[in-house]
């Protein structure tokens, strides 16, 4: 996911949980497509347990060829094999850097206007996200990250990861120009299990990738 030509298209993000790891959802929405990386939150565990829980997921979702991404925690990305970490704003990613390059990926998110976008692209963000949900759960309306995308995607090469809070929005943030569609709640929560759900995102996007 550095920084680079940008895909023919689109690619998924997956947004992980500690409960879809734990329930084995995750690595059967992985089993199912090709995903090209994976966030993880660690919450609020100490350190040891962190480390562990990182090393205890990372080959499964780099064996299925997605780079593991840690939401935050940068210094545990350096210590672990996860492939890097996503940062909350450009101040929070401008503290990583050091710790992360330049073998590891910096993502940047939770961009509360255009200029905070800019600022996390000139300071060296390997992608920038727009729409994922905040602390509360909440995500912005489809049309503010439609907006957003567009934007970016018309004045920067930097890659673009959107956000889709339902699979309805998949077709639209990638036709805006998004490089990455991220995925998480609508994966998971889906009524019709996490395969099918997952097909059905890879078959918006055009990409279906069965793995294996």
């Amino acid at each position: 996911m550095n920084a680079g030509p940008r895909p023919a298209a689109p690619r998924l993000y997956v947004f992980a949980s500690a409960a879809s790891h734990a329930a084995g959802d995750l690595a059967e929405a992985l089993q199912t497509v090709t995903a090209a990386a994976v966030l993880l939150p660690l919450g609020d565990a100490d350190e040891p347990a962190m480390i562990e829980q990182v090393k205890r997921i990372a080959a499964g979702v780099q064996d299925a060829g997605a780079a593991l991404l840690l939401d935050g925690r940068p210094e545990i990305a350096a210590r672990t094999g996860a492939d890097g970490a996503h940062l909350s704003g450009p101040d929070a990613l401008k503290a990583a850097l050091p710790l992360l390059k330049p073998g590891r990926i910096a993502g940047a998110g939770r961009l509360h206007s255009r200029h905070d976008a800019m600022v996390a692209g000139e300071a060296g963000a390997d992608y920038v996200m727009f729409g994922e949900p905040d602390a509360s759960g909440h995500c912005p309306s489809l049309g503010a990250v439609i907006d957003r995308v567009v934007w970016w995607a018309e004045l920067f090469e930097i890659p673009c990861v959107a956000y889709a809070a339902r699979l309805d929005d998949i077709e639209e943030l990638a036709a805006a120009g998004a490089d990455f569609i991220a995925v998480g709640d609508a994966l998971f929560d889906d009524p019709r299990g996490v395969r099918t759900a997952a097909v059905d995102a890879a078959m918006r996007l055009k990409i279906m990738e069965p793995a294996g």
